[in-house]
């Protein structure tokens, strides 16, 4: 394994020197800066194992407000670096605070070596471990956003537009839409139970199963029913999904569609009319030989469907309201006149604007327009 590689950050020479000796004793490849602008250069330039960071500099070296700051920043740019905090006027309040605020480990000035060693032996270990877990994430969040449409099906008369973000690496939002014939389309929108890496699994087998059986089922009902035992053999019994599935016929004008429990996709007419798309059944993966209806509606030129996952309504403010389902059909009633791409970017403004912070669940959204 390569020797280990720590940027020192500290604006005492004697304090450098010192540790520079004893680290390079010890194996380590050390790098010594002494300003905050030092540490955010090296930082965002070059590759570390841990950063042992001081407090306090030139500008203020006492409180380690200046220390405090810097280590927000570089939480920011890079938040798997472990930082190992340093300094002579430590107290309870500050150490605690520092630990909040994204330090691994904290030293008192004079530090003991062999204390110090072994703090940055264990921080070095960890931070290398979750960087490994971070890069995996990584690497499972482009294998799902591939098993997504990279591209959206053309359909004669037809706009598709869709939005997806997972709450964390991964999530269990699902979307998809097929092309059948030249004016004929089917279309999904699913939430697995659940976030993370567990859902993530889920929900690509369920993107697998849909796609196996989108070109051999013709009923959307049929297609929940085959779905329903697919999740009931391969899932938890505290799992389950919720799912919407479609069959549009552009040429018809017509719509079919099977609701298993999902948020009922909203139907603004072109005249202002709203539809909820409701019939159909229980969630999938709860209950055996559950039967699922299918309704079916016109679709005309001018209408439009809204199809969401419930990380979109309910998202919520820090006064823990939710953004609901009435303040998001005014706001698609109020901008029906607009285009896909437009009416798309009017809710997400609006969502996260209410929101005020970062969505804390998956988000789905899928909007298609009969022109």
């Amino acid at each position: 394994m390569e020797s280990p590689r720590i940027l020192i950050a500290d604006d005492q020479p004697h304090i450098l020197e010192a540790l520079q000796l004893l680290l390079k004793n010890e194996g380590f490849v050390a790098e010594a800066v002494t300003s905050p602008a030092a540490v955010l250069e090296a930082v965002q330039n070059r590759s570390f194992d841990v950063l042992l960071l001081d407090l306090n500099y030139a500008r203020d070296t006492t409180s380690g407000v200046e220390g405090l700051e810097l280590l927000s920043r570089i939480q920011e740019f890079d938040s798997s670096l472990p930082v190992v905090l340093m300094t002579a006027w430590g107290s309870i309040e500050l150490a605690v605070e520092a630990m909040q605020g994204g330090g691994r480990d904290f030293v008192q000035k004079p530090w003991d070596n062999d204390k110090l060693l072994s703090a940055l032996r264990r921080q070095i270990e960890e931070g290398r471990v979750l960087r490994e877990t971070k890069r995996e994430m990584q690497e499972a969040r482009e294998i799902q956003q591939r098993l997504l449409p990279a591209a959206l099906p053309k359909l004669s008369g037809c706009d598709i537009h869709s939005f997806w973000k997972p709450a964390k690496d991964v999530g269990g939002d699902y979307f998809d839409a097929m092309r059948l014939t030249d004016s004929t389309g089917a279309f999904c929108i699913a939430d697995v139970s659940g976030k993370g890496l567990p859902a993530a699994l889920l929900m690509s087998h369920m993107q697998a199963s849909v796609r196996s059986l989108a070109q051999t089922t013709s009923s959307p009902a049929d297609m929940c029913s085959r779905l329903n035992r697919v999740a009931l053999d391969n899932t938890r019994s505290d799992r389950f999904t919720t799912f919407f599935y479609g069959i549009l016929d552009s040429a018809r004008r017509s719509l079919r569609y099977s609701n298993a429990g999902h948020v009922p996709p909203i139907l603004i007419r072109h005249n202002g009319v709203i539809e909820r798309l409701s019939e159909g059944g229980m969630v999938l993966g709860v209950f055996h030989d559950v039967n699922y209806n299918e309704a079916e509606v016109a679709f005309e030129p001018g209408d439009r469907l809204i199809l969401i996952t419930d990380g979109i309504n309910e998202a919520a403010n820090i006064g823990y309201e939710e953004f609901g389902e009435d303040r998001l059909v005014r706001l698609l009633l109020e901008n029906r006149h607009l285009g896909a791409a437009e009416v798309q970017r009017a809710v997400l403004d609006a969502v996260n604007s209410f929101a005020g912070q970062p969505l804390q669940d998956d988000a789905t959204l899928m909007i298609i327009s009969m022109r």
